[in-house]
């Protein structure tokens, strides 16, 4: 056939059609991008209150190195070691949440749900949006918290200051304070002053579990 393109034959007398590249799986971003956002915040905090690393990791029983690796996003601390860290810098865990948006349109008293920031601890199955705006000054903060199957606080116990109140609002989870362990589920809530050990964990192994979670820290000092 004249005036045509020739098309390869394989073995087989068949057409070969060209070969297409595989598509690549497009990439979540990283999810040490978090870490990054928290350490960078907890930096700012400890120099804002001008304390030397030697000085916190001395107060928190952390090593500098530890700290340091949390600072610079190299590690993901878990929940008590931010609970820790936040105790020691004089806020609550809703100043590691970052400052109040420029677009503070509702005045500092609305938060829309568009605007809540997270908290992620994704090496533990833990994520927190605060409800309430965000910033170090607030001692009063709400937060809705969500447990993935599995998701916990790990296996010590910790202690912040102020106090704490919660309702389970769908899912199932187990709470531990001092010696006594409770399993909440949907409309079951609780109270505890925050220096009592305690700690959380979602039992299930293929459903979420939804806390709504309210922190009360005294002033800084």
């Amino acid at each position: 056939m004249s005036g045509g393109k020739r098309m390869r034959k394989g073995a087989a007398g068949r057409p070969v059609t060209p070969r297409r590249a595989a598509k690549k799986p497009v990439k979540k971003p990283a999810e040490p991008a978090m870490d990054l956002a928290v350490g960078r915040r907890i930096r700012d905090l400890r120099r804002t209150k001008q304390m030397s690393l030697e000085v916190v990791a001395a107060r928190t029983d952390l090593s500098i190195g530890f700290i340091s690796q949390i600072e610079r996003g190299l590690s993901s601390p878990s929940l008590r070691v931010l609970a820790t860290l936040a105790d020691v810098l004089g806020v609550g865990i809703a100043a590691l949440f970052g400052a109040t948006p420029e677009d503070d349109s509702a005045g500092g008293v609305v938060t829309r749900e568009v605007q809540r920031a997270e908290l992620k601890l994704w090496r533990t199955g833990i994520s927190k949006q605060l409800l309430s705006p965000a910033g170090s000054e607030s001692r009063l903060n709400l937060f809705l918290v969500h447990l993935d199957p599995g998701g916990n606080t790990g296996d010590e116990f910790y202690t912040h200051d102020g106090e704490e109140a919660g309702l389970v609002l769908s899912g199932e989870m187990i709470l531990t304070v001092d010696t006594e362990t409770w399993t909440l589920k949907q409309g079951d809530s609780f109270r505890f002053a925050s220096r009592r050990p305690h700690r959380f964990s979602n039992p299930a192994r293929d459903a979420n579990a939804v806390v709504l979670w309210v922190n009360c820290v005294t002033a800084a000092g």
